[in-house]
Parts: structure tokens; C-alpha cells; sequence
């Protein structure tokens, strides 16, 4: 939840959603020009100008002004008086005589006895003095112009003697009579669609900063190294195409040995590379774990690039899939998964067995193998810290792709036998309860916290967005990720490899 803004803040978010707010703003104000257009009804207005005089004859100059003021006034009352029910029944009184039932009905409130209520006709009128002088404008408004200019012309009909009844003294005048106009003068429609679209503007705003005030998912890289005072050790980019549907166990890795990643993702894990190296260069084992809050954030497609990127480098580098429940890096590679992590662990096969060699240049992989029954308690067994520490001394790097952490208990197994642990961050997708809960786990675990990857990051560059880029031939994980959610035996039962020959979906040339 965000509980202040910066103007930059302000000016970031709305123009992140500009589009949204122009479309919205449009469609406010063509809402307002067709219900102006097509909905409401057209008006007529008319006037007319009476004169107040608190004396009926004028002698001499100064006479006058004296008559001008005393009328100013009387100005007030007179008002008063004509929107009075008395007067306003007598009005109504007139306009019976003038205009037929229907006519009458269009433009006022009738009652059981067919006259006009007060009231109606008292919503028609706007009596108001005009300013320094003793005037009193009228002005009528109706659906209909000649009742308009009726309504005016009757109510200086029986104003002076309701006037004369009830004041007293002063009389009230016209020199004119109301004339028809013609001219419609409401609805305005320019007036109304620039209030729709002024109105559709500020509710998608109001909207738009509700919804980034109440969201909870991670955003912003310094905020999340602030709070757990850990390092960001790198930012990777969406690219691709977001809209592109995927099956809900499918989903498409890019690796960086892919034709299609563009130049930014493969120096974003160039970057990365560098700083895990700085990280685990004061640590004896060069071995550390990735893994994420909850599934689907991208740990395994970033575990396969880190991999790559190192081996680029020209150090000798071992993937290990520890992922045994839903093993992926097989996958990503196209590599067969017969033999593997739990073929190793279990002493079914030899250690050597169980790696497959320069997958890519000086990176070798070790898969996960057939599913086993007890993933958690093999991670945790001596023979894993055996065959880790027998590793350790043949690769420069190790790397451990780990099932979520606030999933199963996996990763936190492997506390004594690795360095650290790389928690991967959906950018927009992992909330803040999510990060907190995996960082208990991983506190009460006493593992080390290496720092943070903030992964599809949506950065504006040169006037566009990089889209989304959906990571990953399959994509095995989702809400429900453990035994008791069908996660377990999902797609394999135990003693199955999941390999690509033994998939009912092979791996083709475009995932490899």
C-alpha cells in the first residue's frame, strides 16, 4: 500500500495509464454529448424586467432619487411576494386559460383537479434583482417557448395587486411584454460533453489511484532493498508478447542462448553474474540457491540464465534442479530427465551418472530426476551434503534451482550445505505479505539472504513500454502447489522421470 506520493510519483503513474485516462476522458464526454443530444429534453427560456417604485408620482429631481432608493429597498420583498403560493396559484389560474391539458402537463406538475402546483411553476422561474437598480428580472424556462414567455407576461398580470396587498406601499411596473424565443437554450451540449469528458477523467484518475493506493505487489526495487536491507542484485526487463495465451501447465522459457532475446535481457543477467560473484566472494562454498515467494515468478527460467551468464564467463558451472516435485530444467534445456538429483541422492546411479556434461559450453547440468516420494527429506540427508561438498570441489559455481519457498519446505533444507539463497521477485505479481512470510521462513531457517531479483520489470524506453515476455517451453506450477493440491504426483507419478521422451509433449526444435 502506498501511503504518500511525490508530484514525480503523480506524474509517473498517470502517465503510465494515459491512454486509459484519454480513452475514459473520451467516452465521458461522448456520454455527455449524446445524452445532451438524444436524452434530454430541449428548453426555451424568456424574460421580461419589472420596475419597483415606492412612490406612484415623481415631482422633482430629488424626488427622484429618493424614489430610486426607498424602491432598491423594496426590492427584496417584492421578491418574496411573487413566489408566493397565492401568487403562483394565480398564475397557474391564467395559464389554464391558455393552454390546453397536455401542453400543460409537459411543462408542470398537475394535480388531481387539473391545476398547476405552485411548486412546478416555482421551478420554472428565477426572479432575481438586478444590481444597482430596482429592478426585478423574470426569467421563465420551459419545454415549451410560448409557455415560457406566457408564464413572464401572466406573472406581471397579477403581481402588482398581489404586491399592493401585501407591502402595502411602492407599486411594481413593466414597460414590455415577454416575447417567444425560439432558440432552445438547454441542453448546451458543448457545455455538457466537456463535463462528461471533465467527468470521466477525474472518476478513471480517482480509480486509477484507489487501485495503486490499496496495491500491495512490489514495484519498486529501492523499497524492497530498504526493507530488508538487502542487495538488489538485478532487474530483468518484460519483453515479448504478453497477450500470448498459455496452457496452465505450459509456459515458454528464454534462455540467453535464444536467437530472440534482445540485447537488454542478456546484459541485465551480465549484471547479475557480477554481482552474485561479488556476493558469494567471501564465502568458502560458491554455492547458493534461487528460488521465489510462491510459483510462477521465474526462479527457474532466471536459475537456467545465471547458469549461462557464469558459463559465458569461461567458470565451470553446475545447474542442479532441486525441484524434484516439478522439475523444469530439463525443460529448458531439452535434456532427457532419466537420471538425476533424486537418482543421486538415492544411490540408484552414480554422481557422474546423474550430470549431463557441457549442455551448454562449461555449463553442466544435473536434473531432477524421477519424482521421489520424500523431496524434502532427501535435500536434507547426508548424502545430499556429501555429494554438494564432493561438487564443490570441482566446479567454480553451483546452483541450486529451489521450489518456492512459501510453498513447500524444500529450499530451507539445504540451509547448512549452500551459501545463500536469491529470492526472485514478480515485479506487479509478488505482494508484500508473500515476500515477508518467505523472508520468515528463510530467517527461521537460518539461511543466508543473498539479496533480491525484481523480474519482469516493465521500464518505459524510448516513448514505448517493453512488453511481457512469457518465460518457458512449460511452465508447471500454480496456485496449489503442494501434495495436498494435486502438486506432488502432478503430471508424474513417483518412479516416473518426467522426461521429454516420456512426456505426452515432447520437446521440439523451438524449445531447445
Amino acid at each position: 500500500m502506498n501511503e504518500s506520493y511525490s508530484i514525480k510519483d503523480i506524474i509517473r503513474l498517470m502517465l503510465n495509464h494515459i491512454w486509459l485516462i484519454l480513452v475514459i476522458a473520451v467516452l465521458g464526454a461522448a456520454g455527455g454529448f449524446c445524452v445532451s443530444k438524444f436524452i434530454l429534453p430541449l428548453q426555451y427560456s424568456s424574460h421580461i424586467t419589472m420596475y419597483v417604485q415606492s412612490y406612484t408620482g415623481i415631482s422633482e429631481h430629488a424626488d427622484n432619487v429618493n424614489n430610486i432608493s426607498n424602491s432598491k429597498q423594496l426590492v427584496n420583498t417584492y421578491m418574496e411576494v411573487l413566489k408566493d403560493d397565492a401568487v403562483m396559484n394565480a398564475v397557474g389560474e391564467q395559464l389554464v386559460k391558455q393552454f390546453d391539458e397536455n401542453t400543460l402537463s409537459q411543462n408542470f406538475k398537475l394535480s388531481d383537479t387539473g391545476k398547476i402546483t405552485p411548486a412546478s411553476i416555482r421551478t420554472c422561474l428565477a426572479i432575481s434583482s438586478v444590481t444597482d437598480t430596482s429592478a426585478v428580472k423574470v426569467t421563465a424556462t420551459t419545454k415549451n417557448a410560448e409557455v415560457a414567455a406566457a408564464l413572464c407576461n401572466d406573472l406581471t398580470k397579477v403581481a402588482p395587486q398581489y404586491v399592493e396587498d401585501a407591502v402595502g406601499v411602492g407599486s411594481i411596473n413593466t414597460i414590455d411584454t415577454a416575447k417567444v424565443y425560439n432558440t432552445p437554450v438547454a441542453p448546451n451540449t458543448p457545455k455538457n460533453t466537456m463535463i462528461g469528458g471533465a467527468a470521466g477523467f477525474m472518476l478513471i484518475v480517482l480509480i486509477i489511484f484507489l487501485i495503486d493506493f490499496f496495491d500491495n505487489t512490489i514495484k519498486d526495487s529501492d523499497a524492497l532493498a530498504n526493507k530488508y536491507k538487502k542487495a538488489i542484485i538485478g532487474e530483468i526487463q518484460q519483453f515479448g508478447d504478453s497477450k500470448k495465451k498459455r496452457s496452465s501447465d505450459e509456459d515458454e522459457h528464454a534462455k540467453l542462448t535464444d536467437k530472440e532475446v534482445p540485447f537488454f535481457i542478456v546484459e541485465s543477467y551480465k549484471s547479475i553474474r557480477t554481482n552474485v560473484t561479488f556476493s558469494l566472494s567471501t564465502f568458502e562454498k560458491k554455492i547458493f540457491a534461487v528460488s521465489s515467494a510462491n510459483p510462477g515468478e521465474g526462479k527457474s527460467t532466471t536459475s537456467a540464465n545465471i547458469a549461462i551468464a557464469m558459463a559465458q564467463s569461461g567458470s565451470k558451472v553446475l545447474l542442479i534442479d532441486a525441484d524434484m516435485r516439478k522439475s523444469v530444467q530439463h525443460k529448458i534445456f531439452g535434456i532427457k530427465n532419466k537420471k538425476g538429483l533424486s537418482s543421486a541422492v538415492s544411490k540408484m546411479s552414480s554422481l557422474e551418472d546423474c550430470i549431463q556434461k557441457n549442455v551448454v559450453e562449461n555449463l553442466d547440468v544435473m536434473t531432477a530426476g524421477p519424482i521421489p516420494p520424500n523431496p524434502s527429506e532427501l535435500l536434507g540427508s547426508e548424502q545430499m551434503t556429501t555429494i554438494l561438498n564432493e561438487l564443490n570441489e570441482k566446479y567454480a559455481v553451483i546452483i541450486i534451482d529451489t521450489p518456492p519457498v512459501n510453498v513447500v519446505t524444500d529450499a530451507m533444507e539445504l540451509a547448512k550445505n549452500i551459501s545463500g539463497i536469491i529470492m526472485v521477485v514478480r515485479y506487479a505479481d509478488t505482494t508484500d505479505e508473500d515476500l515477508a512470510a518467505a523472508n520468515k521462513k528463510i530467517e527461521f531457517a537460518q539461511m543466508n539472504l543473498l539479496g533480491f531479483i525484481l523480474n519482469g520489470i516493465k521500464v518505459k524506453s524510448r516513448g514505448g513500454y517493453y512488453s511481457k515476455y512469457k518465460y518457458g517451453s512449460k511452465y508447471y506450477y500454480k496456485k496449489g502447489y503442494g501434495y495436498g493440491y494435486g502438486y506432488g504426483y502432478y503430471g508424474n507419478k513417483p518412479g516416473e522421470t518426467g522426461d521429454a521422451e516420456d512426456d505426452e509433449s515432447e520437446v521440439t526444435e523451438s524449445d531447445k
